[in-house]
C-alpha cells in the first residue's frame, strides 16, 4: 500500500487579528470570534503567492523525507489561487527543488480538496509502479471580498506530501480512501473575477456537512473501523466551527480533532487546510496510531483517508521544523492598511 514518505508545510509570517478586520467594518469582534471560532489569520507578504508557498513546503517535504528530488516522478499542485491562469505552478515547484525533467506535472483545481485529490492520484501511480515517489501540494493565498464573512477566514498557507510505496520509508501507511462527489454549487469564482461568491448558509448543510459526513461514513463502512479506533481525526476547516460540529455528528471527540484544528490560529488555507492539519497531527502521533482525514472542496466533494503511523516517524520528524513552530515563530501582526497592500487591495 502507498504511504507518506515525508511532508513539509509553509505558513506566512504575517497575521491580522479578527479585531482589526471587525474595526474597519464596525462589527463586534467577540461575536465574530465566537461565530467562526477564529482569532486571527495568516496573510501573505506582497511577494508571496501560491507558487512560493508551494516551493517552501516542497523543500521541507524533500528534507523531511530524505529522498532525492530527482526520484520524484510526479508533482501535482492543488490550489484556488494559482498565480497564472495559463502556466503551471507544478513546473515552478519542480525546477525550484531540482526534481529534474523526467516527471509528469500538473495543476489541480477542486476548491479546497485539490491537494487530497492529488494524493489519491499518486497512490494509484505509486501502487502501479509507474513512479517511485510523487509529490502532492495544497497551496493557497485565498481570497475574501472586503466586508464579506470570508474576509475573516480566507488566509494563506500550504503543505506538501511525498507519496511512495516502500513501507520502510513511510512515516505512515494510507490504509484506504474513498470519495463522495456531487454537483453542489455552494461556492464559485468565475474567470476574471477577483473574489469568490458563495451561497451563504447553503455552504453548510447541503455542501460541507453532507459531503464530509457521507465520505467519512463511507470510509468507516468500507474499512470496518469505528471513530474510537482513531487517535486523531482531521476534517476540512473552512472555519473553526464546522469541523467541531462535523466531528460531533460522526461520533468523534473534541480531543481527537484538537491537534489538527489550525483554522482558529491561521485561518482557512483552502487547499492546504486538511493537509496542514494532517501534518500537525503527524508531528505528534506515535507509531501504531490511526488518523482519519476528510477533506472538502466546494462544488462539491470530499476525500476521506484512513492512515496508520509507522515506526520511522520518530526518526524523520527531527529533520524539519514542526508545523506549530512554523506557525508560531516570527509572527508579525499588521493593520488593515498593510493587509490590503499585501493582498493587492490597494492598486496604482
Amino acid at each position: 500500500m502507498a504511504g507518506i514518505i515525508g511532508y513539509g508545510v509553509h505558513v506566512p509570517h504575517y497575521r491580522i487579528k479578527v479585531e482589526e478586520i471587525a474595526r474597519i467594518w464596525n462589527e463586534d469582534p467577540e461575536s465574530i470570534k465566537k461565530g467562526l471560532h477564529i482569532k486571527e489569520k495568516s496573510v501573505p507578504s506582497h511577494d508571496e503567492d501560491a507558487a512560493t508557498i508551494a516551493v517552501e513546503a516542497a523543500r521541507r517535504a524533500v528534507k523531511h523525507a530524505g529522498v532525492k528530488a530527482t526520484d520524484i516522478g510526479a508533482i501535482y499542485v492543488g490550489s484556488e489561487s494559482h498565480p497564472y491562469a495559463v502556466k503551471p505552478t507544478a513546473t515552478i515547484v519542480s525546477q525550484a527543488i531540482s526534481a529534474g525533467h523526467n516527471l509528469t506535472a500538473a495543476d489541480l483545481e477542486f476548491a479546497c480538496k485539490a491537494g487530497t485529490a492529488g494524493m489519491q492520484m499518486l497512490m494509484g501511480m505509486s501502487d502501479s509502479g509507474m513512479i517511485k515517489y510523487g509529490m502532492t501540494i495544497g497551496s493557497d493565498t485565498s481570497q475574501g471580498r472586503p466586508g464579506d464573512a470570508l474576509e475573516y477566514t480566507a488566509s494563506a498557507g500550504g503543505a506538501a506530501f511525498i507519496i511512495g510505496k516502500e513501507k520502510s520509508e513511510s512515516v505512515a501507511t494510507i490504509l484506504d480512501t474513498v470519495s463522495f462527489t456531487s454537483d453542489t454549487p455552494d461556492f464559485w469564482r468565475r474567470e476574471g473575477a477577483d473574489f469568490p461568491s458563495h451561497g451563504g448558509r447553503f455552504t453548510g448543510e447541503p455542501a460541507y456537512f453532507r459531503h464530509v459526513t457521507t465520505a467519512t461514513k463511507m470510509l468507516l463502512e468500507k474499512t470496518g473501523f469505528k471513530p474510537s479506533d482513531f487517535k486523531y481525526a482531521v476534517f476540512h476547516q473552512p472555519n473553526g466551527k464546522f469541523p467541531i460540529a462535523a466531528a460531533k455528528l460522526l461520533g468523534f471527540s473534541q480531543e481527537q480533532i484538537d491537534d489538527g484544528l489550525l483554522t482558529p490560529i491561521i485561518g482557512n488555507t483552502y487547499s492546504g487546510a486538511s493537509l496542514l492539519g494532517l501534518a500537525a497531527v503527524l508531528d505528534k502521533a506515535s507509531p501504531g496510531d490511526k488518523v482519519l482525514v476528510t477533506s472538502f472542496g466546494s462544488g462539491a466533494g470530499s476525500d476521506s483517508f484512513a492512515i496508520e503511523v509507522n515506526d520511522i516517524i520518530n526518526e524523520k520528524r527531527t529533520r524539519s521544523e514542526k508545523v506549530l513552530d512554523i506557525i508560531n515563530n516570527g509572527k508579525l501582526y499588521i493593520d488593515y492598511a498593510m493587509y490590503l497592500k499585501n493582498r493587492k487591495g490597494i492598486r496604482k
